[in-house]
């Protein structure tokens, strides 16, 4: 459907952040509820229960990444309601000049942008509708669109390695252990520029036949009737270099990364507000609010399995792996903290992760493959991210494009596999060459 001539059919963001609310969160509180009265009932062992000094010790681990989280999503939220990334998304189609497979990579590259400042979830929940609306609008069928989407999907995650704030597996992985915004950058743009060529061939080589298309850039549209906000537009490319400058210089003094965004996010707010042109209040009831009683409660429950003893077999396994000297402990790492994101969810991984290299000293291979392990392991399955359930969510209910969870499978461990190993080895070679 198109509204204006010349403009892409509309973007429908109305359920942008709805997974937050799935009723599995609900399920896994009644879940809990169940466990502590059954505790009460029947007097079960309760060594691994957390207790309110763990549920502390738990917030001092997470309130800076999930607050950094929020204020990142805010602030995509509100330059994509200005029309930002549409226009960029329109520019680049106009660029490949007709040819699908240039728009196909051009898509990739704009995704590992946009991941890397504005997290895996800016591009997942933001990026995936204007390429859907892309592909409706030059007329790809249905499997066609499929290998752009997916693309979009997978660039998400597989690109957010290069800053902390681009995975909320970033903030938590590095913030635990006092690494600065600057030394992590140091250690992981050049893994990131791995993961995204290695990404980008991979997606080629499975979607080149479904990318191979021509189309009309006249059925694209005109970039600037998609500009609602010509204030916030205007804005947003200077303020996201001065924003990551101060994340940059906040590394001198330690200031934690949240202390930069929430600022940030609350300028780029008011900005809105004042202008008028954007439903601020619809970008506020769209943030993802709920990740913070979601991560705390997630962390508490992994951080009482740890006091089980769960910690102690993973550090136990993963002292075995560094018997083997390296890359192979590095490259073993990563793997199992992939698979392991891959099997419950890359949040409670990163915590398991952080436990374990915590109680190996903090070692910097383990730190970093933990974190890129956790960062392109959950494209293994589709329950490895929040952000990829709300993805396929999104894909089926409001743009008719099925992705099977067997389908999504095949895919993520054909891409991610290589794509995981060329990254540990990257890694290991920056960390113990110095490159």
């Amino acid at each position: 459907m198109i509204l204006r001539s010349g403009v892409l059919p509309p973007v429908d963001r109305s359920c942008s952040f709805c997974l937050y609310t799935h009723p599995c969160d609900h399920q896994a509180m009644e879940t809990g509820y169940r466990l502590f009265r059954d505790h009460r009932r029947h007097n079960i062992d309760s060594s691994w229960l957390s207790t309110p000094v763990d549920i502390i010790k738990v917030w001092g681990i997470i309130w800076n990444p999930t607050f950094t989280f929020v204020a990142i999503i805010i602030m995509s939220l509100v330059f994509d309601y200005s029309g930002f990334f549409e226009y960029y998304a329109i520019r680049i189609s106009k660029m490949a000049g007709g040819n699908g497979l240039k728009l196909f990579v051009f898509i990739v590259l704009l995704g590992s942008a946009i991941s890397a400042f504005f997290a895996n979830d800016g591009t997942a929940l933001v990026l995936t509708p204007i390429v859907s609306a892309i592909t409706a609008r030059t007329g790809m069928d249905k499997r066609r669109a499929l290998a752009f989407v997916m693309a979009t999907g997978f660039i998400a995650d597989s690109s957010s390695l290069p800053f902390i704030i681009s995975n909320l597996v970033n903030i938590i992985g590095a913030g635990y252990f006092g690494v600065s915004f600057a030394q992590y950058a140091e250690t992981m743009i050049v893994p990131d520029i791995v993961s995204i060529m290695a990404s980008l061939g991979v997606l080629i080589l499975i979607y080149r036949k479904e990318a191979s298309v021509e189309y009309s850039t006249e059925d694209v549209g005109d970039e600037n009737r998609v500009i609602v906000d010509s204030r916030i537009f205007r804005l947003a490319l200077p303020f996201i270099a001065i924003v990551v400058l101060a994340y940059f210089l906040s590394s001198l003094d330690s200031i934690p990364v949240s202390f930069i965004a929430l600022p940030a996010a609350l300028t780029v707010l008011y900005i809105a507000r004042v202008n008028g042109k954007i439903n601020t209040g619809l970008v506020l009831r769209e943030a993802p609010w709920q990740i913070v009683l979601f991560s705390l409660g997630m962390y508490v429950v992994v951080y009482g399995f740890g006091n089980a003893g769960l910690t102690d077999l993973i550090t136990d396994l993963m002292r075995s792996l560094m018997s083997l000297g390296n890359p192979a402990y590095t490259l073993l790492g990563g793997l199992f903290f992939g698979f392991l994101a891959g099997a419950m969810n890359n949040l409670p991984s990163t915590m398991m992760g952080v436990l374990t290299v915590s109680s190996l000293s903090g070692n910097r291979f383990l730190l970093y493959a933990n974190v890129i392990g956790n960062d392109i392991g959950p494209k293994f399955t589709p329950i490895g991210s929040l952000a990829t359930l709300l993805w396929m969510y999104t894909l089926r209910r409001k743009h008719g494009i099925e992705v099977t969870p067997l389908y999504y499978m095949k895919i993520g461990f054909i891409a991610a596999l290589p794509v995981l190993v060329v990254t540990l080895l990257s890694l290991y070679a920056v960390v113990s060459l110095g490159l």
